[in-house]
């Protein structure tokens, strides 16, 4: 397997860490994680995309090692970062790879830089329109628990998560603390960034080629996957059988050739 390999860019809003895995002179896949994780969310996919592509897992702005944001934190803006990263590592074209908050950060970026992005993947990503931000509103924070003197909010958020993860393995769970310890601001700032992103108004502009990957027992995403795929021009959507919300870091090697079947399909 190709080594994993991390450094740190400096961008417009300060320095963003993103580790990386391949050859440069490969074609680009840019991975985009969800709320409220890191670049380690692909820990275990990247060496598998590295095999046959240059393999680049930033930290979003605010999240694991990057920046804190000099602005709220807003999809739009956490795309026209990812941009800047790609200008950095001067490469002109890039496949992009989004699971949950990072799938939708990957609908911005095909849809307003889209001659940087070749074929999408969108996983677990949520159809975000008014229907979507109504009953958003309407649900307590997902992730934000109130800090206490005696850590005892640390098993809250392990317990909010719990139910969602699969049996057995608490080093998703253990990751996903590690993570969420580490974010600039509030828990939620990627979840309201998701709430508030038109993604009704942008998705027309989304021409790529994209695969949607399903993971079924994902309550929060998998119900708007055939939602999103329609709303796609040219879209195809793939289940992992036993996919909950963590897919990447759960299920890495079934993740990893789901995008390798449809990244080599190109022509």
């Amino acid at each position: 397997m190709p080594p994993i390999r991390r450094a740190f860019a400096d961008l417009s809003v300060g320095q963003v860490h993103y580790a990386h895995c391949g050859d440069v002179d490969r074609p680009a896949v840019l991975l985009l994680h969800q709320t409220p994780r890191s670049w380690a969310e692909y820990r275990a996919v990247l060496p598998l995309l590295g095999l046959r592509y240059r393999a680049i897992a930033m930290d979003t702005v605010g999240f694991g090692d990057s920046c804190a944001p000099p602005w709220p934190p807003s999809i739009e803006a956490w795309a026209a970062v990812a941009v800047e990263l790609l200008d950095a590592l001067g490469i002109a074209r890039a496949h992009v790879v989004g699971h949950h908050t990072g799938g939708v950060i990957a609908v911005e970026l095909a849809a307003a830089h889209a001659a940087r992005v070749g074929r999408l993947v969108l996983s677990s990503t949520p159809f975000t329109d008014e229907a979507f931000r109504r009953s958003r509103a309407d649900r307590p924070p997902i992730d934000e628990v109130a800090p206490s003197e005696d850590g005892t909010h640390l098993a809250a958020l392990w317990q909010k998560r719990q139910g969602f993860y699969p049996a057995q393995r608490p080093d998703l769970l253990e990751a996903f603390v590690a993570d969420a310890l580490k974010i600039s601001g509030s828990l939620e700032g990627g979840h309201r960034a998701v709430a508030q992103y038109r993604m009704e108004d942008r998705i027309a502009q989304v021409h790529q080629p994209t695969l949607v990957l399903r993971a079924p027992s994902d309550p929060f995403a998998s119900p708007h996957a055939a939602e999103l795929a329609a709303h796609l021009a040219d879209a195809r959507i793939v289940d992992i059988e036993g996919g909950m919300v963590p897919l990447p870091d759960q299920l890495p090697e079934a993740f990893a050739q789901a995008v390798l079947d449809f990244l080599d399909a190109a022509p």
